[in-house]
């Protein structure tokens, strides 16, 4: 065999090896330089988890971050490819709105790892997916709503109606009904991610109708909660610390899990496309209720005993929180 021969012949012997074993593309990186891209401020709460994680990473020195909040979805590609042509080694972000994109951008640069929330599938080498997998709280918080409620008329006022919604709000009207098999719901969605006036008059008009305790999953639902001396349940972040006589718990999402995660893959090289979906349920303390706090003598002994049960069934495995993307109803 020629010298040339030879050459093509490793040449593809490589790059036959780099495709069948995609992580051997990365190469380790001692700190990582990574990149944040997100559509809304990061003061709204699903932006603020993923950027407080890595904000907790690049404190610690593990790794060099840089962010761009407010990025709409007609510039996301452009973003996207800026901070890959800019040498990061791994770019966090949503591609809800903007799949296509995403996944072609990641297609055009191989060797840079991507983590952004999607509701579809991860792809090798180096596309991997998350989502706030957050049902588990979300049922419990239910559990909680459903005791305290008066009227037994539940309000729920959300973003738009796709599964990372949907999932948390059917999760807690489950958790409600099991509680208070009475209960009614009211459900509207502000289509938006980040309108607090819109989600407050949306949340308005259901307290008219005589909801007594409003589910919080966009901002702006809990200043009216307020305003009309309502109750209201939180999503994602605990703000009780801003309402302590509103907000009687929350989900919390902890996105740290995940972060940890991919940063450690991308250090050793070993990133791939995988779902980092399930590092957000409690059992990996990607996910838990938050602390009653000023609520802690004001809800029912026995709804709290109930909700400590059930928590600890679910940590053990002995209970699972039915998983439903279905756009959730209101009661007829």
């Amino acid at each position: 065999m020629s010298t040339s021969l030879k050459r093509r012949h490793l040449i593809a012997m490589a790059t036959a090896l780099a495709i069948a074993a995609p992580g051997l593309a990365f190469a380790q990186v001692a700190k990582p330089k990574v990149a944040g891209i997100y559509t809304v401020p990061f003061e709204q709460q699903w932006a603020g988890r993923i950027h407080k994680a890595l904000k907790a990473a690049e404190a610690r020195g593990e790794i060099e971050y840089k962010a761009t909040e407010n990025v709409s979805n007609a510039d996301y590609e452009r973003v996207m490819r800026e901070y890959a042509t800019a040498g990061n080694n791994l770019i966090v972000g949503e591609a809800f709105a903007v799949e296509a994109a995403a996944r072609k951008v990641a297609k055009d640069f191989p060797k840079t790892s991507f983590l952004m929330g999607s509701s579809g599938k991860p792809v090798q080498p180096n596309f991997s997916v998350f989502d706030n997998y957050i049902q588990e709280p979300a049922y419990l918080s239910g559990m909680i709503a459903g005791g305290v409620t008066k009227t037994n008329k539940i309000g729920l006022v959300g973003g738009f109606p796709i599964p990372e919604v949907n999932r948390l709000m059917n999760a807690f009207m489950a958790g409600a009904k099991e509680t208070n098999p009475k209960v009614e719901f009211t459900v509207s969605f502000i289509n938006s991610w980040f309108d607090p006036p819109k989600a407050k008059e949306a949340a308005f008009a259901m307290i008219d109708k005589g909801a007594d305790v409003m589910y919080a999953e966009r901002f702006g639902v809990s200043d009216a909660a307020k305003e009309k001396g309502k109750l209201a349940i939180g999503n994602v972040i605990n703000t009780q610390a801003q309402y302590p006589d509103t907000v009687v718990s929350s989900a919390l999402w902890n996105m740290e899990p995940s972060i940890d995660i991919a940063v450690k893959a991308v250090k050793e090289g070993k990133f791939k496309g995988e779902d980092y979906g399930p590092y957000s349920m409690m059992k990996y303390k990607g996910s838990e209720l938050a602390p009653l706090g000023t609520f802690e003598k004001k809800i029912p002994a026995d709804i709290v005993t109930k909700v400590r049960a059930k928590e600890k069934d679910i940590l053990a495995g002995k209970f699972t929180v039915k998983v439903d993307d279905g756009a959730p109803k209101s009661s007829k």
